[in-house]
Parts: structure tokens; sequence; C-alpha cells
């Protein structure tokens, strides 16, 4: 049996068919244009569907599932994408009952992208045979879904497991969702870069300066990682700074939901060890159940960016 699983973004629409093992055969993608009307963006997707199963040379009556992966608040009872900042025209959109018209008798559902990622992750990757996990991805913010004896959380209001919005800092640095000192705000590859550029103007001589001239005058979330690596003390403090962050809110979901995995992904997660290490041995010290036989397991996540188009296709067989 193979699924589609498609993942809609503010950038880009991917889509993928998909092994009943969570093996991705094909995949294909086109840009989103978020402002368009919905009905354009719609036609895209549908149109990336079709694509997709003719070049996998799999007819189309053998493909009868659909899962979409979509930012914001993603109702999959009613299949209604009630909120998403990211896709403007979709607000209180009815996505599953649309895009039926335009693929026929194929089932389609919704839900949350990062939820699709915990999903992919626990069904294809990191946390595969567990049944208790958490994923989180460092981005332009701090995302991730929570898998909780075999089902994704949701919230009573499909908007739970905003993990990035619980506050590490009380009154700390401003967060794009209003509120003051939350974990995005300080472990997201953007709060590293603030902290690189904050630093690089306190130290003139820091060798995050010649990173950044190598890549074109840009500071990364691999700045402060390069720099270090050199030997450059500005940019291990910057890089300590982070990790503890990023500890702490790690810390708290051990300590709220004792996962059997916690697997990490994003751009900054390419780091490996490097990253992980000086976080589990915070970890290690602070968490709750740091005295029983079991405990947690912090790992890299392993789909990359293919999580959520897996674990959209694999919505099938989830028992959320």
């Amino acid at each position: 049996m193979v699924s589609i699983g498609i993942d809609l973004g503010g950038t880009n629409i991917a889509c993928g068919i998909v092994t009943e093992e969570g093996k991705l055969l094909l995949k294909k993608s086109c840009k989103t244009l978020a402002h368009r009307p919905a009905a354009q963006i719609l036609d895209d997707m549908a149109l990336l569907v079709k694509s997709v199963i003719a070049e996998s040379g799999v007819s189309e009556n053998e493909v009868h599932f659909c899962g979409v992966a979509c930012p914001g608040v993603a109702n999959s009872d009613e299949g209604v994408i009630e909120y998403s900042c990211n896709l403007p025209t979709f607000l209180g959109l009815p996505l599953v009952e649309e895009l039926k018209k335009r693929l026929g008798n194929m089932e389609v559902v919704l839900e949350n992208d990062a939820n699709c990622a915990a999903k992919g992750e626990a069904e294809a990757g990191a946390a595969k045979g567990c049944r208790t996990s958490v994923f989180i991805t460092l981005g332009t913010g701090v995302g991730g879904g929570v898998v909780l004896d075999g089902k994704i959380f949701h919230g009573f209001n499909f908007a739970g497991a905003e993990l990035g919005h619980t506050v590490i800092e009380k009154g700390g640095r401003e967060c794009s969702c209003g509120r003051r000192g939350c974990w995005e705000a300080y472990s997201s590859a953007t709060a590293l870069i603030k902290f690189s550029r904050e630093e690089m103007e306190k130290n003139p001589q820091s060798l995050m300066w010649q990173c950044a001239e190598k890549n074109d005058g840009k500071v990364d979330g691999r700045t402060a990682f390069d720099a270090m690596r050199l030997g450059d003390e500005s940019a291990k403090r910057v890089i300590e700074l982070f990790c503890s962050y990023l500890a702490c809110g790690i810390t708290n979901m051990v300590n709220i939901f004792q996962p059997e995995i916690i697997s990490v992904g994003g751009g900054i997660s390419a780091e490996g060890e490097t990253l992980l290490a000086p976080v589990r041995e915070i970890l290690e010290k602070e968490q709750y159940s740091r005295h029983c036989k079991k405990k947690t397991i912090l790992k890299n996540a392993e789909l990359g960016n293919d999580a959520g188009i897996i674990g959209a296709a694999l919505l099938w067989r989830c028992e959320c």
C-alpha cells in the first residue's frame, strides 16, 4: 500500500508518495505563493498529487489516502484550517472538503505540520517503535509535536503542543507570539543568530566576524559553531548560553511528558553531538527522573525535511 503526504508551507508545497513502512518513493514541490486565493493553491496541491502518482508508476486506483500537513491550528476532526499566519487566505478554510473535490474518491486528512513531523519520526524515524515521544525542531522558531501512547496530542482545540511558547525566562526577550521569555526566543535559530551578533558587537576580534565574512557577510546558525571549532572564546560563550537555554526547555519537556525519545530536528541539529552532548549533560543533572532506571533518550531526528510528508502520508494508520 502507498499513500500521499503533502507538506503545505508558507513558502513551498511538497508532496510525496510513501510506502506503508514509511519509505518516501518520490517527492515533488512547487512554490506556495501564499497570498494567492486559496483555490489556486488547492489547485496546485491537487496537480502535485496527480503528478507524483503519475511519475511513480503507481495507478491512481491504488492510492486511496492523502494526508496534509499544515502550519497553524488545523482542526483534524472537521478538516478545517482555523488559523495559519503563514497562509492568510486559508483562514477558516474547509481544506479537506475542497481538496476532495479535486482528488475524487481519495480520503483526505488534515493535521498540523509539526504533529505530522512528530508522527513521521515516531513511525519511521528516530522514535520508531516508541509509544511516547516528543519531536522538537529548531528553525525560525521552536516547533514540536508530541505522541502519547501512540496518539498525536492535539489539546481539546487542536492548538496543543506549542512547545516553543512555554516561558523559560519570565519577563525575558519578546517573542513573536506576544509573550516574553518564550523558549522560542532563546533556542531557535533566530535566537542563536541574535546571540552571535550581540557577542560579535561586544568583541570586534571574535573569529565569528571571519566566519561571517566567508559566508558573504551573513551571520547564521553555523557562525558561532564554526568559530568555536577554531578556538574562539566568544563563540564558545554563545554556544554555552544557547545550549543552556535549549537544555532548560528540553528538561521541561522530559519532566512533563517523560517520553521514551526526544528527537531534535531543524537546521541546527546538523551539529549533532556538538549540540546535543552539552544539552544532555545538563539534562542528566536537572531532570526530575535522574535517579530512575529508565530515562528519556535525547537524539537527533532522522527524517530531515521529509518528516512532515512521511508523517502526513501515514496518518491513515494514526490512532489519533
